[in-house]
């Protein structure tokens, strides 16, 4: 029998049910690999990792400035900037001798992220595909004031009423995200070569050429770079010696998660409680001891 080590799971709130969507992703694993595979170890990463790791019963849990790192050295070895945009939110991660010195990440808002894009897309009635084409036949970007999602979408109306081309409003958002980008998760960080650009948003041919023209360098973008993080954790899941039990069987097992505050001291704690069938399993959130929930 082949033995697989990893199975990869990049979850970034997929469809809004990062649980549903991992036991959908499992059926077709499941279907795929028949029984030719056995799974011994899992990686989980993103915002929903330790849901999903409660889940799998996952060996290894990173946060995603460690995914990402490592999975972007193990394809570009010699990478000293790391540049990513995802759907939701966008970091900067710098690397010196193979070793994260800095990174910074932006959450609050979606200005400059990839739903951002999309949802200029619909408005312009453009399919990302052609958003991403259109971006790079336009020589004369139109300027879109992008440092806020309402503000953004606010312009890119009124610069179509007065008249400006479809592609170079379209140059302009994908200019003014990374604008955005640079003056803000940016801010302050020495950007050295070579540097990478990650996410979803890296397949977008305009970005990609607006930090080549922003940083006045060649912006390396793998094929596989949107799933990158995905990629870096299942590398440290594959150096587990101790294998996991492993079973396909959670994808007609109910999960629920359920937020409740604790009382016992100042800090007034919301602890994060999984339930697995209706039995408490994992719990986080807690800064003390008389914060933890007890798991069977």
């Amino acid at each position: 029998m082949k033995i697989i080590k990893l199975l990869l799971v990049n979850i970034y709130g997929l469809a809004g049910n990062p649980a549903q969507a991992v036991k959908i992703l499992l059926k077709d694993i499941e279907k795929t690999i028949d029984n030719q595979y056995k799974i011994v170890n899992v990686g989980t990463t993103g915002s929903a990792r330790k849901l999903i790791g409660t889940m799998l019963n996952a060996k290894v849990v990173k946060n995603e400035i460690t995914a990402h790192a490592i999975g972007t050295l193990s394809i570009v070895p010699d990478a000293r900037t790391i540049i990513e945009i995802g759907g939701q939110d966008s970091k900067i991660i710098i690397i010196e001798d193979g070793i994260v010195t800095d990174y910074a990440m932006n959450t609050l808002c979606a200005a400059g992220t990839g739903s951002f894009l999309s949802s200029q897309a619909k408005r312009l009635e453009l399919d990302i595909e052609e958003f991403s084409e259109m971006a790079c036949s336009s020589d004369n970007p139109t300027k879109i004031a992008a440092r806020c999602t309402v503000f953004a979408e606010s312009d890119l109306v009124h610069k179509a009423q007065i008249g400006h081309k479809k592609e170079d409003i379209v140059a302009g958002l994908c200019r003014a995200v990374v604008h955005n980008y640079l003056n803000n998760v940016g801010k302050g960080k020495s950007i050295k070569n070579p540097v990478v650009f990650q996410g979803g948003v890296s397949k977008n041919k305009g970005v990609v050429r607006e930090f080549e023209r922003e940083l006045n360098t060649k912006v390396y973008v793998d094929e596989n770079g949107h799933i990158m993080g995905a990629i870096g954790v299942a590398i440290l899941a594959k150096q587990q010696k101790d294998e996991i039990d492993f079973s396909f069987d959670i994808t007609d097992i109910e999960f629920e998660t359920k937020g409740i505050e604790c009382d016992k001291c100042a800090n007034n704690c919301e602890i994060i409680c999984v339930y697995k069938d209706k039995i408490l399993v994992d719990a986080w959130g807690n800064k003390c001891d008389r914060g933890r929930a007890k798991v069977k």
